[in-house]
């Protein structure tokens, strides 16, 4: 029986510091730092994983700087996206909307219809600032968007596997 691969071009956007950058690494590699340094246009990583008995896909996660000054340039790096992950803070509540802004942005600079997953990041901070976000907001967002909602920590790794697995059965179902 032959293996069945899929490529996937996926971009991880949303605001500067909600940990883009570290959800991704702990996707890829399991690991997490608190020295933080702030993406500058785009940064790459890929993993393959196997999601069934003869099938697996190979994912070229696209990390997209936040800082409003790469706005000019990030529609350049949209190109030929198969799938999304649009990320904000659970601690700080301005990164929802501006999350929001970010995914309108890329649907409409990509014109074909392509799969999204919603991710609150940094629930490990919830204990310590509480909840500042109204996540009734949130999954009425993600319904929008014809999504789910998942609340992650890259430095603890809860749901991270989970969200990017997730996408991945949604861009192979988009594909099939």
């Amino acid at each position: 029986m032959s293996q069945q691969i899929y490529t996937f071009k996926t971009i991880v956007v949303g605001p500067a510091a909600v940990g883009k950058s570290s959800l991704i690494r702990r996707f890829v590699e399991n690991k997490f730092s608190l020295n933080y340094k702030f993406t500058i246009g785009v940064d790459f990583m890929s993993k393959s994983i196997d999601f069934e008995t003869g099938k697996s896909a190979k994912l070229t996660l696209w990390d997209i700087g936040g800082q409003d000054r790469f706005k000019v340039l990030r529609r350049s790096f949209y190109e030929g996206t198969n799938g999304a992950i649009g990320v904000f803070d659970l601690s700080r509540a301005q990164t929802f909307s501006k999350m929001k802004e970010w995914v309108s942005d890329a649907r409409q600079t990509i014109e074909t219809d392509f799969p999204v997953i919603i991710i609150g990041n940094k629930s490990d901070l919830i204990a310590d600032v509480g909840v500042v976000i109204d996540r009734n907001e949130v999954k009425q967002f993600a319904e929008k968007e014809k999504t789910i909602y998942i609340e992650t920590s890259a430095k603890t790794g809860d749901n991270v596997e989970e969200a990017f697995l997730e996408l991945t059965k949604r861009m192979i179902k988009e594909c099939s």
